[in-house]
């Protein structure tokens, strides 16, 4: 009996695991897709000041922060870089309403990091990364956060 409970158990994980593989074909395409990266006309806090100003002009709102700098500052590493996490509630409701799954994307990541004296912005198109859902109204939010993003960045690279 146990034999055939371990065969079970085997035949059910070999399952999954070649379901969750047959899945990545979609994850494996995504990681063909490039960031987006432009050096900022303005030192790092200059362009993490410009990008809450201009996500708020944008009708965005930086909705979380992760100051990666400091968090590596733990391990020695001293990098000036930070992230937000962007996005519009009243967005993410109607892409939310159309696939629940979105949230794997959602809100979009804005990344800034300092590199031999530079400062960088870089970031995923939206456009890029919500093509991989089924929902046409999610690629259709994708397209319309390119614009915001695309705006955005032009703010820092006067």
């Amino acid at each position: 009996m146990k034999t055939r409970k371990n065969k079970l158990a085997a035949f059910l994980f070999a399952t999954v695991l070649l379901t969750g593989l047959s899945g990545l074909t979609g994850t494996l395409n995504a990681q063909s897709v490039k960031p987006v990266t432009i050096q900022s006309s303005e030192n790092f806090d200059e362009t993490i000041s410009t990008i809450k100003k201009s996500v708020s002009e944008g009708g965005l709102m930086v909705l979380s922060e992760l100051n990666q700098g400091k968090i590596l500052s733990m391990t020695g590493l001293k990098i000036n870089a930070h992230s937000f996490f962007i996005g519009n509630p009243n967005v993410g409701k109607e892409a939310f309403s159309a696939d629940p799954s979105v949230g794997l994307v959602i809100p979009v990541r804005v990344n800034v990091y300092e590199e031999n004296g530079k400062t960088y912005v870089n970031y995923f198109k939206p456009s890029d990364l919500f093509s991989s859902f089924q929902s046409e109204k999610v690629k259709m939010i994708g397209q319309k956060l390119d614009g915001k993003l695309d705006m955005m960045m032009k703010t820092l690279s006067k």
